[in-house]
Parts: structure tokens; C-alpha cells; sequence
């Protein structure tokens, strides 16, 4: 069978699929709006469509390749909370375990209301529960935000520094001297949530949350590029990342040649600090797709999917209802969020084709990936171009890939 037939025979029409090709092509990477884009998209767990376009390297002109190892940042979040899955399925921890229960500083946390340093605080409605730090409720943030005096204090203290002086143990022990931006329950946040997911990982494992991922999830899924760092034999296929600039340009940000990716991090980030390959994240999302399980590797059960892939938000809300970020994708309507992943519960509301029960995520620099459990899709976008909310090329993506497909199962 060719290529052709194959597709046609999967659901999708080849000629529809094309427009793939010409919109990253005309639209982004000709015209130097992003330096890179790779493209893998599969139905069944088979690939339908591959799309490797531009330079890894713009300065030194090396060409993209289908093997090039991407800085993924937030697409770190969904491994390290299947991780966590891991250990609730083996009842080592609990989704409505308080936080304190694990990390024990935390037990007097206070809810900020007035001050800079030293802060005021008011005793938070509730405890923190670990479900909160799943779907970003927890009432911690993001020093990148700038909204508020917690998200300076973050910033002051370099809390989410990946390749400074601290590791996750002392991650831990400066968040305790800070207070939450609000209740835990009370509104959507994002924020170093993941991280300390990441930490309760490597705690209850008792091994360094790297060990943890690569025993339970990389080794298992035959992830190789994988991992926290640029391993020697990966660098000369590291690519390099990018700024967008004002009028549509790029500026170097990271240099992969001196990248600090080239050594392992003093942070070992669950929220931020993955490498990867399109191919090796294929892989996990065919994994999620599967309902746990690829290749005769389980990962997780079935239902555990299930239940991670369900909105998690207080009372049903949205993402629009629920959220104080000022995150990109946070004004979606009919969104909401699972553990470690956006979930489409209204499909309508979000003025894209997309099924209902779909999950998805994406990474600072512009990366992205998603889960279709009706049509059996996944997809994977990798470029390097900082903030992701430069362009809506993930929005493209899905209303192009949903307009080439011809069969449904809906």
C-alpha cells in the first residue's frame, strides 16, 4: 500500500492534509516567523502525515530533521503527573491527600492579603489537596506573571530557576515561606504546581525524579530522547531557540551550542524541563490514546486515563469561568482541566472542530501536542519560538487536521 492509500485508508484525505504543509511553509517558516516546524500526526496509532520544515540552527543554517531534540518546557507537565498516576494506581498517595500530609512545612501555608515582605496572611478555606496541584488550583503561581506581589516574591527568590542554585528539596523549602495567591479550590492558577507534583514523585518514589520518569514512563515507552538534559550524543542534533521579535523576526535565545540544557539541572523541573522528540512524544500520547498502554508496555489502567482526561474544575467551570492567569490558552471556552492536561468538555464553545473528551497541551516555546479519544488521533508540534502565544498556530492546526479528516467515529 502506498502513502496515499494508506492515508486515504486511515480517514483523511492526502490532498486536505496538504494545506498542513503549505500553511507552515507560506505562513511561518518561509517568511522567518519561526525558525523550525515539525509536525506528527497519527490515527490508530499509526502516522499519517509528517511535515519537517526550516532550520534547527538559523545562524549556523543546519536544516530541521525528523530526529531534532526540542526544549518541550510545559509539555514536561503531562509526564510528570502521569508519573504521579503511577503512584495513586499503586496506593502510595491519594488525589484528596492534603499536601501537608507529604511535605509537612506546608502545613500553616496562609492565603495572601495585604503586604510585601513580610507578607499577611489569612488561613486558607481549606487545605491543599494533591488534586490541586493536577489542575493548577492550589493557589501557587508563576513569577512570570507580574501580577501580584506573590508573583514578585517568586521572582526575587529565582523559585523557578531550572539551572540555578537550587534542587527540588530547597524548591520546597522557599515555597513554605511564601503565601498562596488564594484558596485552594477557588480559582484556576498556572503556575509551579507540576513542579511540586515533581517533587511528590521523587519523595514517595524515593529516587531522583529523573530515575522515577525514565524507570516507570521513557524506559517502558522506548522513549531515548527523552530526559532533563542534552545527553553528548544528542548535541549535534539539539536545536536552537528563539525570540519572536516585534515585526516578525527572531532573535537567538538559547545557543545550543552553550545551551545550559548541555548539563544536567540543579532543578529537576516536572513542570518545565524535558527535552524531547516528536517521535518519543508521539509515543506517549499514543500511550494516552491507548488508554495506558503501548506496545505491551502499561503505564497506566484504562480508567486512570480516563479520570485524568475528565474536567477536574471546581463546580464544571471553564477555564474562562475559573482562571486568574494571564496564560495564552487560558480564555478558552468550553475547556476545562484534567490532571496535568486542558479537557474539552463543550466543543462548541471553543469555535474549533475538536471532539468531546479531548486533551491537549502545549510549551512556552510554542510546542504542542493533543489527545483525541473519539476520532483515535494524536498529534505533535515541535518548533523553538518564545511566547507561545505569538501565533495561533495551534488553533490552525486543529481546524486544518479536522478538515482533512473524511471517516469519523463520532
Amino acid at each position: 500500500m502506498n502513502q496515499i492509500s494508506r492515508v486515504a485508508s486511515s480517514g483523511f484525505s492526502p490532498e486536505r492534509l496538504a494545506r498542513i504543509d503549505r500553511l507552515l511553509s507560506e505562513k511561518y517558516v518561509g517568511p522567518g516567523r519561526m525558525p523550525c516546524a515539525q509536525f506528527l500526526l497519527a490515527r490508530n496509532g499509526e502516522t499519517v502525515h509528517e511535515t519537517v520544515l526550516g532550520n534547527r540552527d538559523v545562524e549556523r543554517g543546519v536544516a530541521l530533521t525528523a530526529d531534532t531534540v526540542f526544549r518541550i518546557y510545559s509539555m514536561t507537565k503531562p509526564v510528570a503527573c502521569v508519573a504521579l498516576m503511577t503512584l495513586v494506581e499503586e496506593g502510595l498517595i491519594a488525589l484528596d491527600d492534603p499536601v501537608a500530609k507529604h511535605i509537612p512545612a506546608w502545613k500553616d501555608l496562609g492565603v495572601f492579603s495585604a503586604g510585601v515582605d513580610p507578607f499577611m496572611t489569612t488561613p486558607p478555606a481549606r487545605p491543599m489537596q494533591v488534586v490541586d496541584l493536577m489542575r493548577h488550583t492550589s493557589g501557587l503561581t508563576y513569577g512570570f506573571q507580574s501580577r501580584t506581589n506573590v508573583d514578585a516574591a517568586y521572582r526575587k527568590l529565582k523559585v523557578e530557576e531550572m539551572h540555578g542554585g537550587h534542587d527540588l528539596e530547597s524548591f520546597i523549602g522557599m515555597l513554605a515561606k511564601l503565601p498562596l495567591e488564594f484558596s485552594p479550590g477557588e480559582a484556576w492558577n498556572y503556575s509551579v504546581s507540576t513542579d511540586v507534583v515533581g517533587y511528590l514523585v521523587q519523595k514517595i518514589a524515593g529516587k531522583p525524579l529523573s530515575q522515577v520518569l525514565r524507570e516507570r514512563i521513557f524506559e517502558p515507552l522506548k522513549m531515548t530522547d527523552t530526559g532533563f538534559f542534552v545527553r553528548e550524543d544528542q548535541r549535534s542534533r539539539f536545536g536552537a531557540c528563539y525570540n519572536a521579535t516585534p515585526k516578525g523576526g527572531l532573535k537567538l535565545q538559547d545557543d545550543p551550542e552553550v545551551s545550559p540544557y548541555l548539563q544536567p539541572p540543579a532543578l529537576e523541573s516536572g513542570g518545565g524541563g524535558l527535552v524531547s522528540t516528536a517521535a518519543d512524544y508521539m509515543r506517549f500520547a499514543n500511550m494516552l490514546v491507548n488508554g495506558g498502554e503501548l506496545d505491551g508496555a502499561r503505564i497506566l489502567s484504562p480508567m486512570t486515563v480516563r479520570l485524568m482526561a475528565s474536567n477536574h474544575l471546581p463546580g464544571g467551570k471553564d477555564l474562562t469561568e475559573l482562571s486568574r492567569s494571564l496564560f495564552s490558552e487560558s480564555t478558552n471556552a468550553g475547556v476545562g482541566f484534567g490532571l496535568g492536561f486542558a479537557v474539552v468538555f463543550d466543543p462548541p464553545k471553543t469555535l474549533v472542530p475538536c471532539s468531546m473528551g479531548e486533551f491537549y497541551w502545549g510549551g512556552a516555546a510554542s510546542t504542542a501536542f493533543w489527545v483525541d479519544p473519539v476520532e483515535k488521533v494524536t498529534a505533535v508540534f515541535m518548533t523553538q519560538l518564545l511566547p507561545s502565544s505569538t501565533y495561533p498556530i495551534r488553533r490552525e492546526l486543529r481546524t486544518l487536521v479536522y478538515s482533512a479528516l473524511t471517516q469519523t467515529n463520532a
